[in-house]
Order: C-alpha cells, then structure tokens, then sequence
C-alpha cells in the first residue's frame, strides 16, 4: 500500500481547527489503510493557516505527531508556498498530495487579494493535489462579512467593489478548475450547514485533458 499524504487548507477558530485535521486523520486512516503495525506510518496529514498562534495550539495538542504536521503558511504566496511544500512532499517521495482539503478559505482570498488571488488559490492547489475537496463561501457571506466590517466602523474589503467574480462561487470555482487547471468534478456533497457547497475535485487523466 503506497503512502498516502493529505494537506489541510482551513480558516478555523484555534480551538477547532486541530480538531478538524485530527477528526480528519482518523476518519482516512482505517478506510484508507490496511490493518497491520506499519499501517499508521502510511498516512500523513499537514495542516496550515496564516495563524502562528493557531499553529502552535494545534501542535501543542497533537496526538500523531509522527502523522499529523502543522505549519504556519502563506499559501498566497506562490513561490514561498511552493517551496515550502515541494520540501514537505520530497521528504515522501511525492510532487502533489493524494488530497488536499480547504475549507471556509475562498472568500478571504478572494476579498483581500482580488480575483487574481483567488484565481491563483485555486491554481494552486489543483497543481498540488490529485483530488481536491473545495467549501467555497456563496456570495452572501461576502456581504455579510462586508456588512460585518462597516458596522465596526471599518473601511470595505479593499478589493470588494472591484471583484468582476460573483454570483455562484461553487460555479466560479468548477469553472476555473475544470477549463484551466486540468481538474474534472467527482461529486458534490450537496450543502453544509452553513449553506456552502462542498465539491470533490479528481485530475484528470492525461488523455482525458485535450
């Protein structure tokens, strides 16, 4: 059984966020994985966020060390982010993770770095992952988070007004990955609790991709 390697993308309270990768980790490892003392070896999850603090919580309260990662990471950052994973994979014989999973990120992206940010977010993480498991936030909660900001007396969302992206962003996002970063939709889990739709993204085979 090859080893099997996960990357956790998340915008989560601290008290949760570990939580989340370590939920994650011991739904995976008895369906991916063989019964057997090696078994635990072979699945391997890293968690990031921008939040050093978030970080070091999670870290401080892991209880597979040897299996679960946390680091503090800009994935906006193309090449920083790049390099920094790269390593992490070639320490595993990889280029790309079996899965990535990012979760309540889309809209922070897309508010603080425009439609080129978000545009590059999901490049990204296509290039990384074989499959990819996307909650985007539907337009609502940008208005919402808008509203949020002015109420606190706070000038907008510096690219808020300027976003040409709207409207259904599960649709912005299949769209981008299925016609510009070799990605096909594997299945759609339909909608959390929150109202956002969660989407399962597979790459495509070579011949699949003219």
């Amino acid at each position: 059984m090859p080893l099997r390697s996960l990357i956790v993308v998340g915008n989560h309270p601290p008290v949760t966020q570990d939580d989340l990768s370590v939920a994650l980790y011991k739904h995976l490892q008895p369906e991916c994985l063989p019964k057997g003392p090696t078994a635990e070896g072979r699945l391997h999850l890293l968690g990031f966020d921008l939040d050093e603090e978030l970080i070091h919580r999670a870290q401080s309260s892991n209880p597979y060390p040897r299996n679960i990662s946390f680091i503090p990471l800009d994935i906006t950052q193309d090449e920083a982010s790049r390099a920094q994973l790269g390593t992490y994979l070639r320490g595993f014989g990889r280029s790309t993770f079996h899965l990535c999973v990012c979760l309540a990120v889309t809209m922070w992206v897309h508010l603080n770095h425009g439609d080129e940010g978000l545009l590059g977010l999901l490049s990204r993480l296509a290039a990384l992952s074989d499959y990819l498991l996307l909650e985007a936030q539907p337009w609502k909660c940008y208005r919402s988070a808008a509203r949020r900001l002015r109420k606190l007396g706070r000038s907008d969302f510096e690219h808020f007004k300027m976003l040409q992206i709207r409207g259904d962003m599960a649709e912005n996002a299949r769209h981008h990955l299925s016609n510009n970063c070799g990605m096909e939709l594997m299945q759609s889990f339909g909608s959390t609790s929150w109202d956002r739709k969660l989407l399962l993204f597979r790459k495509r085979a070579e011949k699949d991709k003219s």
